[in-house]
């Protein structure tokens, strides 16, 4: 008997989903950093055993959208909701938000199998995590809860034996070699944004969007091309810094990533272009690749 199906990861900013999927898969599929909307596309990544296939989706926090890449954004969230075999309901032992309540209700109406996720173990007490267990089982009574500390890798064994029980039978989606539907291209991507997140303050991350113009597979290197898209024309000054400075840093650390992940030498340039309150045009949303049904 083969099982397969998609397991879709849903919780608020900042508790964790990403690293829980990275645990999951073993591999880094998705940015990670403290800073809230650091997940703006759902992200599969494939696990395969001889008898099962396992889709993980990680997706963006859940969030009242502010413009329309944000509303984007919760369309994907939404379509984690519908489209699961089985639902990992995300959050931590810190968060204090009620933003999610209306997934929280659409979930338990949905009768799919759902697994609540308690992160963040590590930053609590005993007492503490048996209330809020207690806590998530009066909100969600049909699921089951399972606390872990994702960035330790503690109680991921129970995490995949719950989804293992709760998945379908079903012949695998994709070979089972496949580690995710998103290409080279999207990874060198999402690794300059990370940068970006993690070398910027404020609002100037949240205003990027990186375009990978070209990518050339060379036998020992690969060579890429990318545009990094601001909204305004002062945050081109910001990302590129005194002579060029901060963006030349940023570029250092992507392509070291970059060689990391794909385990060869990599050639990185980086241009930086305006383009006008694109998080509000559709058009440059669809060319970025966000939904915008």
């Amino acid at each position: 008997m083969h099982k397969s199906g998609f397991v879709n990861i849903i919780g608020n900013p900042n508790v964790g989903k990403s690293t829980l999927m990275n645990a999951l898969v073993g591999e880094r599929l998705s940015i990670i950093t403290s800073k809230a909307q650091t997940t703006r596309h759902r992200i599969m990544g494939i696990v395969n055993g001889d008898d099962f296939q396992i889709v993980y989706s990680d997706t963006p926090g859940i969030l009242k959208p502010a413009y329309k890449l944000q509303e984007s954004m919760m369309n994907f969230v939404h379509g984690a909701v519908d489209d699961a075999d089985v639902i990992l309901y995300v959050t931590d032992t810190v968060e204090q938000s009620d933003r999610s309540e209306k997934i929280i209700e659409r979930i338990n109406q949905s009768g799919i199998p759902t697994i609540v996720v308690i992160n963040k173990i590590d930053l609590t007490t005993p007492e503490k995590l048996e209330a809020l267990v207690e806590e998530w089982q009066q909100r969600m009574p049909d699921s089951l809860i399972i606390p872990v500390s994702a960035r330790e890798k503690f109680g991921m064994k129970g995490v995949l034996d719950a989804i293992l029980e709760r998945l379908p039978e079903g012949e695998p989606f994709y070979p089972k070699d496949t580690l995710t539907d998103k290409t080279l291209r999207f990874f060198a991507s999402e690794i300059i944004r990370e940068k970006i997140l993690l070398s910027y303050e404020k609002e100037i991350p949240y205003c990027c969007e990186i375009e990978i113009d070209t990518y050339k597979e060379e036998p020992t290197i690969d060579r890429i091309s990318a545009t990094i898209y601001v909204a305004r024309n002062s945050q081109k000054g910001i990302i590129i810094g005194h002579k060029g400075e901060r963006l030349k840093r940023v570029g250092q650390k992507a392509r070291e990533d970059m060689e990391q992940f794909l385990g060869k030498k990599v050639f990185l340039q980086l241009f930086v272009k305006v383009q006008e309150d694109w998080r509000n045009n559709e058009r440059q949303l669809r060319r970025f690749g966000y939904d915008q049904q």
